[in-house]
């Protein structure tokens, strides 16, 4: 049986039949937004991502210019972590980080009686050098950062990625984002989840960053 062995093979006649199955609907999205549509796409399997996939118009040049600088991004569950490519993150000097499994934030959650994506995001929002949000998970997380943000607790970050999977809360929490003045990159609904959080960062990640054989 003959079939497409080499990775970088399978990857671009992949987006190929992405852009040709999108057709005239790949005209709706910007230069900067279709790269990070298509892997979405790539990663799900789901074409109605092109239809729920939200971005402020600012959102992908506030991250590449944050990633040009070098930093930190925090991330609502370890499998968004261990997804993003590292070797890609240290060429631009950025790390990525998860605190949902620490003990004191377990502890302190516990005790207060708040899941730990709340307690985790308080403490992420401290670090200075925290500019980038994905939340894949954990609506909890997304309404927190924002009250954070709106109380003036924390400055405006670089990029939220606003994509919580589930059904309690998590249509509503992306809903708090639009006309905020905030950069982000939202999908509206109950869809979402951690491999969607680390599609959409490696869409513009790959904007600055030609892998090789790519």
């Amino acid at each position: 049986m003959s079939y497409i062995k080499k990775p970088q093979d399978i990857e671009i006649r992949s987006f190929e039949i992405i852009e040709e199955e999108l057709g005239e609907k790949v005209h709706e999205f910007s230069a900067q937004h279709l790269p990070v549509l298509k892997r979405v796409i790539h990663t799900t399997a789901d074409f109605e991502y092109a239809d729920l996939i939200e971005f402020s118009d600012d959102a992908v040049q506030s991250c590449l210019e944050a990633l040009k600088k070098g930093g930190k991004i925090y991330c609502d569950t370890n499998m968004i972590v261990n997804g993003l490519s590292k070797i890609t993150l240290d060429k631009f000097n950025y790390s990525a980080y998860s605190l949902v499994a620490d003990k004191d934030v377990a502890s302190e959650a516990k005790e207060r009686g708040v899941t730990r994506s709340i307690v985790g995001i308080e403490h992420a929002a401290k670090d200075k050098n925290t500019n980038i949000y994905l939340i894949g998970n954990a609506p909890t997380a997304l309404f927190r950062l924002k009250e954070l943000i709106d109380s003036g607790e924390v400055e405006k970050p670089a990029l939220i990625v606003g994509v919580p999977v589930g059904f309690v809360g998590a249509a509503e929490s992306k809903e708090i984002l639009p006309g905020s003045g905030i950069p982000y990159i939202i999908v509206k609904g109950r869809k979402g989840g951690s491999p969607v959080a680390v599609s959409i960062l490696h869409g513009i990640l790959y904007q600055l960053y030609k892998r090789e054989g790519f």
